[in-house]
């Protein structure tokens, strides 16, 4: 895979967890498993893991429903962008350290520099796309936060995929 795929990719999966924050863990735990990106031998092979794919997958189930709930803080504040910043660049970088053979700390770095930026783009952007899409069908946000948890899954699998064919 060429840098820029590996950087698209990054920035990518960054998005995903600009969305949801869990999501792209998840999805990197869940590639990982699945032997899409191969992580063995490396700092993140315990990825992998039977017990870390199920933690994260409860994780990020549970973000999905408490993100409907009223009283669930905005993305922006900063304990949730801080984590949307963490999962964003930790993700990036088990997905460049499983999709590149032999991987150099450069790549690795240059993949969290990129989950980084999606993850700003994913919770700004998110949040903006929601409040917009809430206020044009009448203030309604149940409908818009159920099309986003859904966007944001299909996406955090479709980037690991194709991350792993490419």
């Amino acid at each position: 895979m060429t840098y820029f795929l590996v950087l698209l990719f990054a920035l990518l999966i960054g998005v995903v967890a600009g969305l949801r924050a869990l999501t792209a863990p998840a999805a990197a735990a869940w590639a990982a498993a699945l032997g899409w990106i191969n992580l063995d031998g490396t700092w993140a092979e315990w990825m992998a893991h039977p017990v870390t794919v199920t933690v994260l997958t409860i994780l990020a189930l549970g973000e999905l429903v408490s993100d409907q709930l009223p009283n669930t803080p905005s993305r922006r504040v900063a304990m949730q962008f801080g984590a949307r910043l963490a999962t964003g660049g930790f993700a990036a970088a088990v997905l460049a350290t499983g999709a590149v053979l032999n991987p150099t700390a450069w790549v690795v770095v240059g993949a969290i520099g990129a989950g980084l930026i999606g993850a700003v783009a994913g919770t700004l952007g998110g949040a903006e796309a929601r409040q917009r899409l809430v206020a044009a069908i009448g203030g309604r946000d149940l409908p818009i936060a159920l099309i986003e948890d859904v966007v944001a899954v299909v996406a955090g699998f479709v980037v690991v995929g194709l991350a792993s064919v490419i």
